[in-house]
Protein backbone atom coordinates (compact mmCIF):
# COMPACT_ATOMS: atom_id res chain seq x y z
CA UNK A 1 0.00 0.00 0.00
CA UNK A 2 1.06 3.67 -0.51
CA UNK A 3 2.01 4.80 2.42
CA UNK A 4 2.85 8.39 1.13
CA UNK A 5 0.67 11.20 2.49
CA UNK A 6 -1.62 12.62 -0.44
CA UNK A 7 -1.55 16.09 -1.14
CA UNK A 8 -3.67 18.13 -0.08
CA UNK A 9 -4.18 22.07 1.25
CA UNK A 10 -2.45 21.27 4.86
CA UNK A 11 0.68 20.42 3.13
CA UNK A 12 1.09 22.30 -0.27
CA UNK A 13 2.58 26.12 0.09
CA UNK A 14 1.57 26.61 3.06
CA UNK A 15 4.46 27.59 5.34
CA UNK A 16 4.08 31.43 5.07
CA UNK A 17 0.39 30.95 5.80
CA UNK A 18 0.61 30.40 9.61
CA UNK A 19 -1.41 27.78 11.49
CA UNK A 20 -4.10 27.11 8.98
CA UNK A 21 -8.08 26.22 10.94
CA UNK A 22 -8.72 22.92 11.30
CA UNK A 23 -10.37 20.40 14.46
CA UNK A 24 -8.63 17.05 14.72
CA UNK A 25 -10.81 16.22 17.59
CA UNK A 26 -13.94 16.66 14.89
CA UNK A 27 -11.77 14.56 12.46
CA UNK A 28 -11.26 11.55 15.42
CA UNK A 29 -14.75 11.59 16.64
CA UNK A 30 -16.21 11.34 12.97
CA UNK A 31 -14.38 8.32 11.97
CA UNK A 32 -14.76 6.65 15.87
CA UNK A 33 -18.73 7.35 14.60
CA UNK A 34 -17.64 5.18 11.48
CA UNK A 35 -16.05 2.65 13.08
CA UNK A 36 -18.67 2.02 15.65
CA UNK A 37 -21.27 2.24 13.31
CA UNK A 38 -20.74 2.22 9.32
CA UNK A 39 -24.52 3.07 8.77
CA UNK A 40 -23.06 6.73 9.60
CA UNK A 41 -20.49 6.91 6.77
CA UNK A 42 -23.51 7.25 3.83
CA UNK A 43 -25.28 10.35 6.27
CA UNK A 44 -22.68 12.41 6.00
CA UNK A 45 -20.79 11.33 2.30
CA UNK A 46 -22.94 14.02 0.92
CA UNK A 47 -21.21 16.47 3.51
CA UNK A 48 -17.82 15.65 3.84
CA UNK A 49 -15.01 13.60 1.73
CA UNK A 50 -11.62 12.57 2.14
CA UNK A 51 -10.27 15.90 0.92
CA UNK A 52 -11.40 17.86 3.53
CA UNK A 53 -9.78 15.99 6.46
CA UNK A 54 -6.81 18.24 7.10
CA UNK A 55 -4.76 15.26 8.92
CA UNK A 56 -3.12 13.04 6.28
CA UNK A 57 -3.65 10.04 8.32
CA UNK A 58 -7.38 10.76 8.88
CA UNK A 59 -8.06 11.40 5.47
CA UNK A 60 -6.19 8.13 4.47
CA UNK A 61 -8.35 5.86 7.02
CA UNK A 62 -11.49 7.95 5.48
CA UNK A 63 -10.24 6.54 2.36
CA UNK A 64 -9.90 3.20 3.22
CA UNK A 65 -13.40 3.17 5.26
CA UNK A 66 -15.45 4.62 1.93
CA UNK A 67 -13.15 1.69 -0.61
CA UNK A 68 -14.70 -1.00 1.99
CA UNK A 69 -18.41 0.36 2.81
CA UNK A 70 -18.75 0.62 -1.45
CA UNK A 71 -17.92 -3.03 -1.39
CA UNK A 72 -20.46 -3.82 1.37
CA UNK A 73 -17.22 -4.81 3.76
CA UNK A 74 -17.52 -4.04 7.03
CA UNK A 75 -15.10 -1.35 8.48
CA UNK A 76 -13.73 -1.58 12.13
CA UNK A 77 -10.30 -1.49 13.96
CA UNK A 78 -9.30 -5.14 13.18
CA UNK A 79 -10.54 -4.67 9.34
CA UNK A 80 -8.52 -1.73 8.91
CA UNK A 81 -5.40 -3.13 10.72
CA UNK A 82 -4.13 -4.85 7.40
CA UNK A 83 -4.00 -1.60 5.63
CA UNK A 84 -1.95 0.01 8.03
CA UNK A 85 0.93 -2.03 9.12
CA UNK A 86 3.05 0.05 6.98
CA UNK A 87 1.56 3.18 7.44
CA UNK A 88 4.34 5.48 8.93
CA UNK A 89 1.88 8.00 9.59
CA UNK A 90 -0.25 5.64 12.06
CA UNK A 91 2.76 4.62 13.25
CA UNK A 92 3.80 8.01 14.92
CA UNK A 93 0.73 8.35 16.40
CA UNK A 94 0.39 4.26 17.76
CA UNK A 95 0.04 2.30 15.06
CA UNK A 96 -3.39 0.05 14.78
CA UNK A 97 -3.91 0.62 18.22
CA UNK A 98 -4.78 4.22 17.36
CA UNK A 99 -7.95 2.84 15.58
CA UNK A 100 -9.12 0.96 18.72
CA UNK A 101 -8.71 4.26 20.53
CA UNK A 102 -10.45 6.24 17.99
CA UNK A 103 -13.35 4.05 18.26
CA UNK A 104 -13.11 4.05 22.21
CA UNK A 105 -13.34 7.68 21.84
CA UNK A 106 -16.49 8.38 20.01
CA UNK A 107 -18.92 9.65 22.35
CA UNK A 108 -22.14 10.26 20.60
CA UNK A 109 -22.41 8.76 16.88
CA UNK A 110 -26.13 11.08 16.51
CA UNK A 111 -23.68 14.01 16.39
CA UNK A 112 -21.68 12.74 13.16
CA UNK A 113 -23.63 15.38 10.86
CA UNK A 114 -22.60 17.75 13.41
CA UNK A 115 -18.75 16.94 13.05
CA UNK A 116 -19.18 16.42 9.43
CA UNK A 117 -20.45 19.91 8.62
CA UNK A 118 -17.69 21.32 10.85
CA UNK A 119 -14.88 19.36 9.07
CA UNK A 120 -16.48 20.97 5.60
CA UNK A 121 -16.23 24.37 7.11
CA UNK A 122 -12.92 24.46 8.28
CA UNK A 123 -12.16 22.75 4.81
CA UNK A 124 -13.51 25.83 2.87
CA UNK A 125 -11.63 28.30 4.99
CA UNK A 126 -8.64 26.14 4.33
CA UNK A 127 -8.98 26.46 0.37
CA UNK A 128 -9.71 30.45 0.47
CA UNK A 129 -6.90 31.04 2.37
CA UNK A 130 -4.35 28.79 0.05
CA UNK A 131 -6.84 30.50 -3.27
CA UNK A 132 -6.17 34.06 -1.61
CA UNK A 133 -2.05 33.09 -1.63
CA UNK A 134 -2.07 31.76 -5.10
CA UNK A 135 -3.86 34.78 -6.90
CA UNK A 136 -0.98 37.31 -4.93
CA UNK A 137 1.87 35.10 -6.05
CA UNK A 138 0.75 35.53 -9.63
CA UNK A 139 -0.58 38.56 -9.37
CA UNK A 140 3.33 39.20 -8.33
CA UNK A 141 4.44 37.43 -11.68
CA UNK A 142 5.05 39.35 -14.88
CA UNK A 143 4.88 37.23 -17.50
CA UNK A 144 3.86 37.47 -21.41
CA UNK A 145 1.55 34.19 -20.95
CA UNK A 146 0.11 35.94 -17.68
CA UNK A 147 -2.68 38.38 -18.72
CA UNK A 148 -4.42 39.62 -15.43
CA UNK A 149 -7.68 39.34 -17.02
CA UNK A 150 -7.56 35.69 -17.46
CA UNK A 151 -5.86 34.89 -14.15
CA UNK A 152 -9.50 37.47 -12.42
CA UNK A 153 -11.78 34.77 -15.05
CA UNK A 154 -9.49 31.68 -13.41
CA UNK A 155 -10.15 33.12 -9.87
CA UNK A 156 -13.82 34.07 -10.24
CA UNK A 157 -14.23 30.44 -11.34
CA UNK A 158 -12.33 28.51 -8.34
CA UNK A 159 -14.20 30.81 -5.79
CA UNK A 160 -17.90 30.47 -7.58
CA UNK A 161 -17.01 26.61 -7.48
CA UNK A 162 -15.87 26.57 -3.79
CA UNK A 163 -19.36 28.75 -3.25
CA UNK A 164 -21.29 25.93 -5.05
CA UNK A 165 -19.50 22.94 -3.69
CA UNK A 166 -21.84 20.41 -1.84
CA UNK A 167 -24.78 22.04 -3.03
CA UNK A 168 -25.27 20.21 -6.43
CA UNK A 169 -25.33 16.47 -4.96
CA UNK A 170 -29.17 16.18 -3.80
CA UNK A 171 -29.02 12.13 -3.64
CA UNK A 172 -32.03 10.50 -3.46
CA UNK A 173 -35.09 12.48 -2.71
CA UNK A 174 -38.62 11.13 -1.61
CA UNK A 175 -41.67 10.91 -3.48
CA UNK A 176 -43.84 13.10 -1.48
CA UNK A 177 -41.12 15.72 -1.85
CA UNK A 178 -41.13 15.61 -5.61
CA UNK A 179 -44.74 15.32 -5.51
CA UNK A 180 -45.11 18.49 -3.92
CA UNK A 181 -42.27 20.18 -5.62
CA UNK A 182 -44.53 19.12 -8.87
CA UNK A 183 -47.52 20.61 -7.19
CA UNK A 184 -45.83 23.87 -6.32
CA UNK A 185 -44.89 24.40 -9.87
CA UNK A 186 -48.33 23.27 -11.49
CA UNK A 187 -50.26 26.00 -8.63
CA UNK A 188 -47.80 28.56 -9.74
CA UNK A 189 -48.81 27.46 -13.50
CA UNK A 190 -52.44 27.75 -12.54
CA UNK A 191 -51.82 31.27 -10.51
CA UNK A 192 -50.33 32.70 -13.58
CA UNK A 193 -53.15 34.70 -16.24
CA UNK A 194 -51.67 32.67 -19.31
CA UNK A 195 -51.80 29.50 -16.73
CA UNK A 196 -47.85 28.85 -17.20
CA UNK A 197 -45.17 29.23 -14.66
CA UNK A 198 -42.05 29.59 -17.10
CA UNK A 199 -40.93 33.44 -17.54
CA UNK A 200 -43.35 35.25 -20.37
CA UNK A 201 -42.10 36.53 -23.47
CA UNK A 202 -44.95 38.33 -24.46
CA UNK A 203 -45.96 36.82 -27.22
CA UNK A 204 -48.48 34.66 -26.97
CA UNK A 205 -49.04 32.05 -29.04
CA UNK A 206 -45.28 31.25 -27.75
CA UNK A 207 -46.08 31.24 -24.28
CA UNK A 208 -48.43 28.84 -24.71
CA UNK A 209 -46.32 26.10 -26.22
CA UNK A 210 -43.28 26.57 -24.59
CA UNK A 211 -45.03 27.47 -20.83
CA UNK A 212 -42.74 30.17 -20.87
CA UNK A 213 -38.96 30.30 -20.65
CA UNK A 214 -38.26 27.36 -17.59
CA UNK A 215 -35.21 27.32 -15.66
CA UNK A 216 -32.34 25.30 -16.45
CA UNK A 217 -33.13 25.18 -20.09
CA UNK A 218 -31.31 25.76 -23.27
CA UNK A 219 -33.00 27.46 -25.55
CA UNK A 220 -31.78 27.93 -29.32
CA UNK A 221 -33.02 30.43 -31.56
CA UNK A 222 -32.43 29.73 -35.35
CA UNK A 223 -32.40 31.19 -38.77
CA UNK A 224 -30.85 32.11 -41.95
CA UNK A 225 -29.47 35.75 -42.48
CA UNK A 226 -32.69 38.60 -42.58
CA UNK A 227 -34.87 36.33 -40.62
CA UNK A 228 -34.90 38.41 -37.92
CA UNK A 229 -33.18 36.31 -34.74
CA UNK A 230 -31.87 39.17 -33.54
CA UNK A 231 -35.28 41.14 -33.76
CA UNK A 232 -36.99 38.21 -31.84
CA UNK A 233 -34.35 38.12 -29.30
CA UNK A 234 -34.73 41.63 -28.35
CA UNK A 235 -37.90 41.83 -28.16
CA UNK A 236 -38.74 39.22 -25.35
CA UNK A 237 -35.71 40.34 -23.74
CA UNK A 238 -37.18 44.08 -23.74
CA UNK A 239 -40.78 42.36 -22.72
CA UNK A 240 -39.08 40.62 -19.72
CA UNK A 241 -37.27 43.74 -18.15
CA UNK A 242 -39.73 46.18 -19.00
CA UNK A 243 -42.02 43.45 -16.87
CA UNK A 244 -39.60 43.23 -14.16
CA UNK A 245 -41.06 43.28 -10.75
CA UNK A 246 -39.21 42.12 -7.49
CA UNK A 247 -40.76 40.85 -4.50
CA UNK A 248 -41.44 37.89 -2.36
CA UNK A 249 -41.65 34.66 -4.22
CA UNK A 250 -43.34 31.65 -3.10
CA UNK A 251 -40.34 30.24 -1.36
CA UNK A 252 -39.78 33.02 0.63
CA UNK A 253 -36.51 34.32 -1.45
CA UNK A 254 -36.20 37.65 -2.61
CA UNK A 255 -36.29 38.47 -6.77
CA UNK A 256 -38.29 38.33 -10.10
CA UNK A 257 -42.30 38.26 -9.35
CA UNK A 258 -42.62 39.61 -12.74
CA UNK A 259 -40.52 39.70 -15.46
CA UNK A 260 -36.36 39.37 -14.97
CA UNK A 261 -33.33 40.37 -15.39
CA UNK A 262 -31.74 40.21 -18.79
CA UNK A 263 -28.03 39.38 -19.26
CA UNK A 264 -27.75 39.99 -23.40
CA UNK A 265 -24.36 39.15 -24.75
CA UNK A 266 -24.11 40.76 -28.57
CA UNK A 267 -21.27 39.55 -30.25
CA UNK A 268 -22.17 40.39 -33.68
CA UNK A 269 -23.74 44.11 -32.85
CA UNK A 270 -22.58 46.80 -30.72
CA UNK A 271 -24.23 47.76 -27.65
CA UNK A 272 -25.36 51.35 -29.49
CA UNK A 273 -27.31 49.30 -32.36
CA UNK A 274 -29.19 47.14 -30.01
CA UNK A 275 -30.67 49.77 -28.01
CA UNK A 276 -31.50 51.56 -31.31
CA UNK A 277 -33.68 48.56 -31.76
CA UNK A 278 -35.33 48.67 -29.03
CA UNK A 279 -35.90 52.12 -28.68
CA UNK A 280 -37.10 51.82 -32.32
CA UNK A 281 -39.77 48.73 -31.06
CA UNK A 282 -40.42 51.41 -27.78
CA UNK A 283 -40.75 54.12 -30.16
CA UNK A 284 -42.40 53.34 -33.07
CA UNK A 285 -39.95 55.19 -34.91
CA UNK A 286 -38.00 53.14 -37.81
CA UNK A 287 -34.63 52.19 -36.60
CA UNK A 288 -33.17 53.62 -39.91
CA UNK A 289 -34.42 56.92 -38.95
CA UNK A 290 -33.16 57.04 -35.63
CA UNK A 291 -29.66 55.67 -37.40
CA UNK A 292 -29.57 59.13 -39.27
CA UNK A 293 -30.94 61.02 -36.83
CA UNK A 294 -34.06 61.86 -39.35
CA UNK A 295 -36.70 62.61 -36.96
CA UNK A 296 -39.22 64.82 -37.00
CA UNK A 297 -39.91 66.96 -33.46
CA UNK A 298 -42.80 65.17 -32.19
CA UNK A 299 -41.14 61.87 -33.31
CA UNK A 300 -37.54 63.14 -31.13
CA UNK A 301 -40.08 63.99 -28.15
CA UNK A 302 -41.74 60.93 -28.54
CA UNK A 303 -38.03 59.00 -28.97
CA UNK A 304 -36.56 60.73 -25.61
CA UNK A 305 -39.63 59.92 -23.75
CA UNK A 306 -39.49 56.41 -24.67
CA UNK A 307 -35.43 56.32 -23.73
CA UNK A 308 -36.56 57.79 -20.25
CA UNK A 309 -39.16 55.62 -19.91
CA UNK A 310 -36.91 52.50 -20.31
CA UNK A 311 -34.00 54.55 -18.13
CA UNK A 312 -34.51 51.72 -15.30
CA UNK A 313 -34.80 48.19 -17.28
CA UNK A 314 -32.78 45.72 -15.82
CA UNK A 315 -31.48 45.03 -19.31
CA UNK A 316 -27.57 44.50 -19.11
CA UNK A 317 -25.60 44.32 -22.70
CA UNK A 318 -22.16 43.03 -23.55
CA UNK A 319 -20.58 43.57 -26.53
CA UNK A 320 -17.28 41.97 -26.11
CA UNK A 321 -16.83 40.25 -29.61
CA UNK A 322 -15.60 36.83 -29.77
CA UNK A 323 -15.45 36.16 -25.99
CA UNK A 324 -14.81 32.69 -24.88
CA UNK A 325 -17.29 30.40 -23.40
CA UNK A 326 -15.27 30.60 -19.76
CA UNK A 327 -15.13 34.07 -20.10
CA UNK A 328 -18.70 34.24 -21.03
CA UNK A 329 -19.84 32.04 -17.85
CA UNK A 330 -17.72 34.08 -15.67
CA UNK A 331 -19.51 37.73 -16.70
CA UNK A 332 -22.95 35.47 -15.93
CA UNK A 333 -21.88 34.54 -12.59
CA UNK A 334 -20.53 38.12 -11.82
CA UNK A 335 -23.86 39.76 -13.53
CA UNK A 336 -26.02 37.62 -11.29
CA UNK A 337 -24.29 38.23 -7.89
CA UNK A 338 -24.26 42.11 -8.68
CA UNK A 339 -27.16 42.68 -10.47
CA UNK A 340 -29.36 39.62 -10.58
CA UNK A 341 -29.66 37.88 -13.90
CA UNK A 342 -33.39 35.45 -14.36
CA UNK A 343 -32.66 35.45 -18.41
CA UNK A 344 -28.95 35.56 -20.31
CA UNK A 345 -29.24 35.81 -24.20
CA UNK A 346 -26.30 35.02 -26.71
CA UNK A 347 -26.20 36.32 -30.01
CA UNK A 348 -24.63 34.14 -31.53
CA UNK A 349 -23.91 30.82 -30.89
CA UNK A 350 -21.14 30.57 -33.55
CA UNK A 351 -19.26 33.93 -32.59
CA UNK A 352 -18.47 32.52 -28.79
CA UNK A 353 -15.23 31.09 -29.08
CA UNK A 354 -14.42 27.60 -26.97
CA UNK A 355 -12.44 28.03 -23.45
CA UNK A 356 -9.16 26.11 -25.87
CA UNK A 357 -8.57 25.51 -29.31
CA UNK A 358 -9.84 22.29 -31.19
CA UNK A 359 -9.15 19.95 -34.08
CA UNK A 360 -12.29 20.46 -35.78
CA UNK A 361 -15.32 22.57 -35.64
CA UNK A 362 -17.65 20.17 -34.39
CA UNK A 363 -15.83 19.86 -31.55
CA UNK A 364 -15.68 23.20 -30.68
CA UNK A 365 -19.39 23.95 -31.20
CA UNK A 366 -19.83 21.14 -28.62
CA UNK A 367 -17.71 22.41 -25.99
CA UNK A 368 -19.72 25.34 -26.61
CA UNK A 369 -23.27 24.19 -26.20
CA UNK A 370 -22.50 22.08 -23.44
CA UNK A 371 -20.87 25.22 -21.90
CA UNK A 372 -24.01 27.12 -22.31
CA UNK A 373 -26.38 24.14 -20.69
CA UNK A 374 -24.08 23.81 -17.84
CA UNK A 375 -24.65 27.77 -17.32
CA UNK A 376 -28.49 27.32 -17.61
CA UNK A 377 -28.38 24.81 -14.98
CA UNK A 378 -25.66 26.41 -12.54
CA UNK A 379 -26.86 29.83 -12.75
CA UNK A 380 -30.50 28.42 -12.45
CA UNK A 381 -32.07 30.21 -15.59
CA UNK A 382 -33.16 29.81 -19.28
CA UNK A 383 -30.46 30.53 -21.64
CA UNK A 384 -31.03 31.65 -24.79
CA UNK A 385 -28.95 31.27 -28.04
CA UNK A 386 -28.97 32.39 -31.38
CA UNK A 387 -27.62 30.07 -34.14
CA UNK A 388 -27.28 30.73 -37.80
CA UNK A 389 -28.43 27.70 -40.13
CA UNK A 390 -26.92 26.06 -43.45
CA UNK A 391 -27.04 27.37 -46.73
CA UNK A 392 -28.41 23.90 -47.69
CA UNK A 393 -32.35 25.63 -46.91
CA UNK A 394 -31.85 27.77 -49.99
CA UNK A 395 -31.46 24.77 -52.07
CA UNK A 396 -35.38 23.66 -51.18
CA UNK A 397 -38.17 24.44 -52.91
CA UNK A 398 -40.10 24.47 -49.08
CA UNK A 399 -37.19 26.72 -47.29
CA UNK A 400 -38.82 26.09 -43.97
CA UNK A 401 -36.00 25.14 -41.54
CA UNK A 402 -35.39 21.92 -39.85
CA UNK A 403 -33.28 19.77 -37.24
CA UNK A 404 -30.71 19.27 -39.86
CA UNK A 405 -30.24 22.25 -41.18
CA UNK A 406 -28.43 23.60 -37.66
CA UNK A 407 -24.82 23.99 -38.50
CA UNK A 408 -23.01 21.21 -36.32
CA UNK A 409 -26.42 20.03 -35.84
CA UNK A 410 -25.47 16.87 -33.83
CA UNK A 411 -24.64 18.94 -30.43
CA UNK A 412 -26.81 21.88 -30.54
CA UNK A 413 -29.82 19.36 -31.24
CA UNK A 414 -28.63 17.05 -28.41
CA UNK A 415 -27.60 19.85 -25.74
CA UNK A 416 -30.54 21.94 -26.73
CA UNK A 417 -33.87 22.29 -24.62
CA UNK A 418 -35.67 24.10 -27.08
CA UNK A 419 -35.78 24.55 -30.31
CA UNK A 420 -37.08 27.17 -32.25
CA UNK A 421 -36.56 28.79 -36.15
CA UNK A 422 -37.85 32.08 -37.34
CA UNK A 423 -39.00 32.01 -40.90
CA UNK A 424 -40.63 35.11 -43.14
CA UNK A 425 -41.93 34.01 -46.27
CA UNK A 426 -42.28 37.14 -47.46
CA UNK A 427 -38.49 37.45 -47.12
CA UNK A 428 -38.28 35.00 -49.83
CA UNK A 429 -41.30 35.56 -52.02
CA UNK A 430 -39.95 39.27 -52.40
CA UNK A 431 -37.05 37.72 -54.29
CA UNK A 432 -39.62 35.86 -56.77
CA UNK A 433 -41.40 39.25 -58.10
CA UNK A 434 -41.93 38.18 -62.05
CA UNK A 435 -40.87 40.77 -64.67
CA UNK A 436 -43.06 43.65 -65.71
CA UNK A 437 -44.20 41.78 -69.10
CA UNK A 438 -45.38 38.74 -67.09
CA UNK A 439 -48.93 40.09 -66.08
CA UNK A 440 -50.59 36.87 -65.15
CA UNK A 441 -47.25 36.08 -63.09
CA UNK A 442 -47.03 39.47 -61.23
CA UNK A 443 -51.02 39.28 -60.50
CA UNK A 444 -50.55 35.83 -59.01
CA UNK A 445 -47.40 36.80 -57.07
CA UNK A 446 -49.39 39.96 -55.83
CA UNK A 447 -51.91 37.65 -54.25
CA UNK A 448 -49.26 35.82 -52.58
CA UNK A 449 -47.50 38.54 -51.18
CA UNK A 450 -50.78 39.74 -49.83
CA UNK A 451 -51.18 36.81 -47.80
CA UNK A 452 -47.61 36.54 -46.42
CA UNK A 453 -46.80 40.13 -46.06
CA UNK A 454 -46.08 41.34 -42.47
CA UNK A 455 -46.10 37.81 -41.02
CA UNK A 456 -43.52 35.41 -39.81
CA UNK A 457 -43.27 31.81 -38.17
CA UNK A 458 -41.25 30.47 -35.34
CA UNK A 459 -41.56 26.46 -36.26
CA UNK A 460 -40.83 24.64 -32.57
CA UNK A 461 -38.51 21.54 -33.92
CA UNK A 462 -37.98 20.59 -30.87
CA UNK A 463 -39.07 20.55 -27.17
CA UNK A 464 -37.95 17.76 -24.62
CA UNK A 465 -41.22 18.83 -22.11
CA UNK A 466 -43.63 19.93 -24.42
CA UNK A 467 -45.43 19.77 -27.91
CA UNK A 468 -43.55 20.83 -31.27
CA UNK A 469 -45.57 23.01 -34.10
CA UNK A 470 -45.59 26.41 -35.73
CA UNK A 471 -46.80 29.57 -34.34
CA UNK A 472 -47.59 32.72 -36.74
CA UNK A 473 -46.79 36.25 -35.78
CA UNK A 474 -46.80 39.51 -37.24
CA UNK A 475 -43.72 41.34 -37.85
CA UNK A 476 -43.28 44.74 -38.28
CA UNK A 477 -39.81 45.13 -40.54
CA UNK A 478 -39.42 48.96 -39.46
CA UNK A 479 -39.64 48.46 -35.99
CA UNK A 480 -38.25 45.20 -35.80
CA UNK A 481 -40.57 44.16 -33.36
CA UNK A 482 -42.74 41.11 -33.60
CA UNK A 483 -46.27 41.00 -32.19
CA UNK A 484 -48.87 38.66 -31.29
CA UNK A 485 -51.13 37.96 -34.64
CA UNK A 486 -54.75 38.17 -33.57
CA UNK A 487 -56.50 35.48 -34.63
CA UNK A 488 -60.52 34.75 -35.19
CA UNK A 489 -60.75 32.14 -32.17
CA UNK A 490 -58.51 34.57 -29.72
CA UNK A 491 -59.63 37.16 -27.65
CA UNK A 492 -56.94 39.39 -27.65
CA UNK A 493 -57.42 43.22 -27.39
CA UNK A 494 -54.98 46.03 -29.14
CA UNK A 495 -53.53 46.52 -25.93
CA UNK A 496 -52.02 42.91 -25.54
CA UNK A 497 -51.53 42.45 -29.18
CA UNK A 498 -47.93 44.07 -28.38
CA UNK A 499 -45.24 44.76 -26.24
Amino acid sequence: MNTSAAPNISQSNTENLGPLPHNIEAEQQLLGAILTNNDIFDKITSTVNSDHFFDPVHKRIFETCESRIQKNLLVSPVTLKPYFDEDEGLKELGGPAYLVRLQGASISTFAARDYAQMIYDLAIRRELIVLGQEIAGKATKVETDNDPKDQIVEAEQRLYALGEDGRSENGFQSFLKVLKDTVDIANAAYQQDGGFSGIPTGLVDIDRKLGGLHKSDLVILAGRPSMGKTALATNIAFHIAKSYNKGLKPDGSEGAIQGGCVGFFSLEMSSEQLAARVLSEASEIPSEQIRRGNMTEIEFRRFVEAAKALENCPLYIDDTPALPISQLAARARRLKRTNGLDVLIIDYLQLVRPATAKNNRVNEVSEITQGLKAIAKELDIPVIALSQLSRQVENREDKRPQLADLRESGSIEQDADVVMFVYREEYYREREKPGDHDIEGMVKWQQIMENVHGKAEIIIGKQRHGPIGSVELSFEGRFTRFRNLVKNYQNIDSNTSEF
